[in-house]
């Protein structure tokens, strides 16, 4: 009986042993498992954490505007693209402190005033360089002092286009201005008793009719380019005879150029034709040709003629023998307004837009236009247009 009883015991405590083991190796299972999916869990976190990041700088590295955020102890902690070109430092600049990065005090300024205010909005400065630039910086402190986040948005080329803006409101306004006073000026003397005279009521009615045509050109040549720049003008491009064209030209500018002594010469290779509006084309011609005859050399001559060029192109000249562009204005011919001789220009009846006239129109086709000029050496102008 205690044998049988001893035996059962012994069985008793293999079996309980053999159950805790089992117990234990499952417990142990459990914890590996658990261990796995932790280790799981952390790998696709740290993914998900890197891939957005990776996003989050994408999008920062693509914005516009220059980013840079500071901590605390106003160390760079973010600085995109954007920034690193604005100020020239080669991102990502972690660490560097702003003024060390940016090498503006101004911008450093900027981050003292968050310690008293909230944001700065709309604070210009001037970076100085080669090209100037004029930056607007909207700041703002980050919660519980942690930093600041800094954006800088370039407004150099809002800046040129208001300036530009306000130059052509200015040159409009005096380009009507002198007319209109002549006009006025004439049928004032006219009421005032003037139309008595003959001879006073011929020059007088004369001035005014010069005057109001010169008023009218301005203001075709002006609608004229506000349909080119909104892409408005509707062109109807087919095969033109460019000697043809260039001959008509000559023909009715032949009247003009006998005043000053000049030859007009028509250098153009009967075979050339281009694909071109061809009302267009007479108004690029004749802006060239009357500049030509207008600044060139008295007894002098203006040479119209063309080539082919390569990929389908015809490349038309028109060449004057007068005193030429300074080199500091060739850059600016095609400005809408500009003048190189600005007194001359004007009592010559110019508006100041035909050149500007000629580029937009050259480039309405997809071509390009070009000068070349040499002081006391003429001055030739070059514009493309596909051939036919």
């Amino acid at each position: 009986m205690t044998l049988l009883l001893l035996t059962l015991l012994g069985i008793a405590a293999v079996a309980l042993g053999w159950s805790a083991r089992r117990e234990h190796r499952l417990r142990l299972d459990t914890m590996e498992r658990h261990e796995r999916e932790l280790r799981e869990l952390q790998r696709r976190h740290a993914a998900a954490l890197r891939e957005s990041s990776l996003h989050l700088g994408t999008l920062l590295d693509r914005m516009i505007e220059g980013l840079i955020v500071i901590d605390a102890d106003g160390c760079i902690r973010l600085a995109n693209r954007a920034a690193a070109a604005l100020f020239g430092f080669d991102p990502p600049a972690t660490g560097r402190t702003l003024l060390e990065a940016v090498r503006h005090h101004e911008v450093a300024g900027v981050v003292v005033r968050l310690k008293s205010e909230r944001e700065v909005l709309g604070h210009e400065l001037r970076l100085e360089g080669a090209t100037p630039r004029i930056l607007e910086v909207n700041a703002v402190a980050l919660p519980d002092s942690a930093g600041a986040l800094l954006v800088f948005h370039d407004l150099t080329r809002l800046r040129q286009l208001e300036a530009i803006r306000q130059e052509f409101v200015a040159n409009v306004s005096h380009e009507l201005r002198t007319p209109l006073s002549l006009i006025r000026g004439a049928a004032e003397t006219l009421i005032d008793g003037g139309k008595d005279d003959p001879a006073t009521l011929v020059r007088f009615l004369e001035i005014i009719d010069r005057h109001s045509s010169r008023l009218a050109l301005l203001i075709e040549d002006l609608l004229l380019l506000s349909a080119l720049d909104s892409g408005r003008i509707e062109l109807h491009v087919a095969p033109v005879n460019l000697r043809a064209a260039v001959q008509e030209l000559c023909d009715d500018h032949a009247a003009a150029a006998r005043t000053r002594g000049t030859t007009l010469i028509n250098e153009v290779p009967p075979e050339l034709t281009v694909r071109a509006d061809a009302g267009r084309l007479r108004q690029v011609l004749a802006n060239l040709v009357d500049n030509a005859v207008k600044y060139g050399r008295e007894q002098g001559e203006v040479r119209t003629g063309a080539s082919v060029l390569g990929a389908g192109w015809v490349q038309v000249f028109v060449r004057d023998d007068g005193r030429g562009i300074p080199a500091e204005a060739r850059d600016r011919v095609f400005e809408r307004f500009f003048r190189v001789d600005k007194a001359r220009t004007r009592a010559q009846g110019g508006t100041g837009l035909g050149l500007a006239i000629v580029k937009n129109l050259v480039q309405a086709h997809g071509g390009e236009v070009r000068v070349e000029s040499a002081e006391n050496r003429g001055t030739t102008f070059y514009f493309k247009l596909p051939a036919a």
